[in-house]
């Protein structure tokens, strides 16, 4: 078998939520400097303690090898510790315990807006990043009409990186980083975002770096992408390892851990995470205005309940709670958080239920999971369940044509058609 080129022995990441710690980044540590004006405004300043509320550990005893040429693919529900432990490999934050050895050249693509300085041009960051992997300018020459026509921003090469979409972004991050021929490429949820055309050149482009034997290391929640792309997976759940070893096993056990979790009833859920100040003691999904749970139908509006309870010393005042869809594949497709589409409620009662109401549901007819939070002030966790249920979309009439599209990814998106009066349109400008 080849040397490893990635070691991991027994590591771990502890975080202290709700306690001022070190920034592992730029970007944590302005997010840092926001929160602190927000308290400012709002009459408490620097003086004023943030107790620590809970001991979180991302990762915990995590140990595994990379030989060179291999292509690992790291699944896990959502909240596992995946991005975390591709941070750690990157070494852009340390381990709390534990060790890693990485050997070679590494290039990371962890999540849209990293790597880049967005005041920048397309063209200037190329060569900026070619230098920051230690490439002289003749080799980042060499390398840049193929960087810059498999990212398709020829037109907006010299426009700053901060007007690209996030398609764009994408395409010219992703570029940069697989053409650099780094010996390790690190990659977190690169298919996520882009059209279908753009994701293929993805996979391509990985295989092909895989095949010059170059290590891969590669995130993603499409079972498709992952069962082609990879050799074997390490499955992470709650921050440990469950499983490493052929892909299609981890796949498999992966779908039949998220049914599980579902399956289960919440109160008994310990693998939860939060401060437990105040807890989802209970969740149902409805069809709105029904007095009980029955057939849910694309382009019925939906209920979500959330049953919960609060320790006698629980603030309860600005308290927001959040519920997140995902598909039989554990892929996030949507979010609905009472903090960003209004704001967090004034003060609730020490138990209750508090009602999330989507109206004309845009699902198409299948399996889904429900995951639920309750967050207090300054993003404070107070509970969140992973996987807290599962419900079934039946097939509807969305568009009041009685016809779906025939594909069954994405969401269902209310429309109009219509043919422009060329001679209106014209008086109109």
């Amino acid at each position: 078998m080849s040397r490893p080129v990635i070691s991991a022995r027994n590591l771990g990441k502890q975080y202290l939520l709700g306690k001022t710690i070190r920034h592992d980044t730029l970007r944590d540590s302005l997010a840092h400097a926001a929160r602190l004006a927000a308290r400012i405004a709002g009459g408490r300043g620097r003086g004023a303690a943030s107790r620590v509320v809970d001991v979180f550990w991302a990762l915990k005893d995590v140990s595994f090898d990379v030989a060179e040429g291999e292509v690992l693919g790291i699944i896990g529900p959502n909240g596992a510790g995946k991005s975390t432990l591709l941070k750690v490999l990157s070494r852009i934050t340390e381990p709390t315990e534990g060790i890693v050895g990485v050997r070679g050249q590494v290039a990371s693509l962890l999540e849209v807006g990293t790597g880049f300085h967005w005041e920048l041009s397309g063209r200037e960051n190329i060569y900026m990043n070619g230098a920051i992997l230690g490439m002289r300018r003749q080799e980042i020459q060499r390398k840049f009409d193929e960087i810059v026509e498999f990212a398709g921003v020829e037109r907006f090469l010299d426009t700053p990186v901060k007007r690209y979409s996030s398609g764009m972004y994408l395409r010219l991050a992703f570029s940069v980083a697989a053409h650099m021929e780094p010996e390790i490429l690190i990659v977190d949820e690169v298919l996520a975002v882009g059209d279908n055309e753009f994701r293929q050149k993805c996979l391509g482009k990985m295989k092909d770096i895989a095949g010059h034997g170059r290590t891969v290391v590669f995130v993603s929640h499409n079972e498709a992408a992952v069962s082609s792309l990879c050799q074997k997976v390490l499955l992470l759940q709650n921050g440990r390892v469950s499983f490493l070893g052929p892909t299609s096993e981890g796949l498999a056990l992966y779908l039949s851990t998220l049914r599980a979790h579902a399956a289960r009833p919440i109160q008994s859920r310990t693998d939860r995470t939060g401060s437990g100040e105040i807890r989802i003691t209970g969740v149902e999904v409805k069809v709105a205005g029904s007095a009980r749970p029955g057939s849910i139908r694309c382009g019925d509006d939906l209920a979500v309940l959330l049953a919960y309870t609060a320790a006698p010393d629980a603030s309860l005042r600005r308290v927001s709670f959040s519920v997140q869809i995902s598909n039989s594949r554990g892929q996030v497709i949507a979010t609905c958080n009472k903090y960003v589409s209004s704001l967090p409620f004034k003060a609730i009662a020490s138990s209750g239920r508090v009602r999330c109401t989507i109206k004309r549901l845009p699902l198409f007819p299948g399996e889904y999971y429900l995951s639920c939070a309750i967050q207090g002030p300054q993003a404070t966790n107070y509970d969140l369940v992973n996987y807290a249920t599962q419900f079934t979309v039946h097939r509807g009439d969305f568009f009041g044509s009685g016809r779906l599209p025939a594909c069954t990814d994405g969401i269902l998106l209310d429309h109009i058609w219509e043919i422009v009066d060329e001679k209106q349109d014209s008086e109109c400008s």
